[in-house]
């Protein structure tokens, strides 16, 4: 398990009650994991970006499964590297992973296999972008074309507002990642985030979720990396996932294949529920942070042959996975600053916050040399999930857990799910 966020926590924990780990004696490494991880795993330090140290290691520890956390390394390309010597990875390749790499490249494809989305004009330049506002009216919406640490959208209520967002942008306020600037026109709608697994030609549905990416209460503020998530999303029907399979995923998978860039791994669509059907708002290449989190606490099949067939090209033989009828929602604790600058340090006391069944998967977290203290140590901090019955229910075990934990210097939204509950 490469990566150190609560996804990867939250992975570790799923790994950790496969049959291989649980029942058969096998072993849970992780690079680098933080301290949650590390109640599940053998953690360690290793430069990911030299594929010969990782290749040695897993040569080493005879590694029979990859799995890649998180988006870096597989644009890096290590997921390649790994394949090439013979080992089973989870996770796309460099190639396939420009649908989250590259915005324009997503939009692009788009364009040729006709799949639904929002329009679009790609600008290599500060004076391209700006001549393109004038194609598209308020709120503009403003995307580095690179990675960015999902901060790099800005959505510009006015045309000065998105002058001046392009001109950081482009300015290095994204680093590589605002070399080139994508403008999309508004969608109108609510956003779902849909799941699935693919080996490049099998696609089995794995969950959906609705996330909250604005720091406040009532979807406000700044965009951040995600403040919390529930799963499922009911809003996002039987059939409205039937018309996003047939209209998008499934024509992403084929053209990917047929453009000789094959997708292996899961396949995280972000959708708007537009008045005129669903439409892509955004691909990523690996789980979404916190959407794991909540599918984790649902699913109840063994997460490993999922994602070892995955990665076998065995898909096809896997029966689509179980997951519980229950709702599960996650909230996530930042540390004060945060999405600018978040306060480092500060001290975590647990408690009992998982006595009643929650699970607190650590994110921004460091244990303390000196003393053993939990700390801050990034700007999302802890994952504090539940599950229950309903919605309301998931959201009232979660805030419960909150509650106990002390952490000072932390803060979260106290809305997460509310569309859910407002649907009563």
């Amino acid at each position: 398990m490469l990566g150190s966020g609560g996804r990867e926590h939250a992975l570790s924990w799923k790994l950790a009650q496969s049959h291989a780990i649980a029942n058969e004696g096998g072993q849970l490494f992780a690079c680098p994991g933080n301290p949650g991880v590390a109640q599940f795993a053998t953690c360690f330090e290793m430069d990911v970006t030299d594929h010969e140290l990782v290749l040695a290691f897993c040569e080493q520890e005879r590694i029979a499964l990859v799995v890649i956390g998180p988006e870096a390394p597989l644009v890096d390309g290590l997921a390649d590297s790994l394949r090439a010597e013979g080992l089973a990875v989870f996770g796309p390749s460099q190639a396939a992973a420009q649908l989250e790499g590259s915005k324009g490249f997503t939009k692009d494809l788009c364009a040729r296999a006709g799949i639904p989305t929002a329009g679009y004009v790609r600008a290599t330049s500060l004076g391209q972008a700006r001549a393109a506002l004038d194609g598209f009216s308020p709120p503009y919406v403003l995307k580095a074309d690179g990675l960015a640490a999902g901060k790099g959208v800005v959505i510009a209520e006015t045309r000065p507002e998105a002058e001046v967002a392009l001109d950081d942008m482009f300015g290095g306020a994204f680093g590589d990642a605002g070399a080139e600037v994508v403008i999309e026109e508004f969608m109108t709608g609510e956003e779902v985030s849909f799941f699935v697994l693919t080996d490049g030609a099998t696609i089995l549905p794995f969950g959906t979720a609705q996330d909250h990416k604005r720091v406040g209460d009532g979807d406000t503020g700044p965009n951040t990396g995600g403040m919390g998530a529930y799963s499922p999303a009911r809003v996002f029907t039987p059939e409205l996932r039937a018309e996003a399979m047939q209209k998008i995923v499934a024509p992403t998978v084929r053209q990917m294949a047929d453009d000789g860039v094959p997708y292996s791994g899961v396949l995280y669509a972000g959708l708007m529920l537009t008045s005129e059907g669903p439409k892509l708002v955004e691909y990523n290449a690996r789980f979404g942070d916190p959407e794991c989190q909540v599918l984790m606490m649902r699913l109840e099949d063994d997460l490993a042959d999922y994602l070892y067939a995955c990665a076998t090209n065995a898909l096809a033989s896997m029966p689509p996975p179980r997951f519980s009828s229950d709702v599960a929602l996650t909230v996530v604790m930042a540390a004060k600053g945060y999405p600018g600058t978040p306060e480092k340090g500060g001290l975590i006391v647990l408690g009992d916050a998982e006595a009643d069944g929650a699970v607190v998967f650590q994110a921004g977290t460091v244990l303390d040399e000196d003393d053993g203290t939990l700390r801050a140590s990034g700007g999302r901090v802890l994952n504090v999930t539940a599950r229950g019955a309903d919605v309301q229910a998931a959201q009232a075990a979660a805030y419960a857990a909150v509650d106990k934990i002390d952490f000072a210097s932390g803060f979260c939204r106290r809305d997460i799910g509310w569309r859910e509950v407002a649907r009563g």
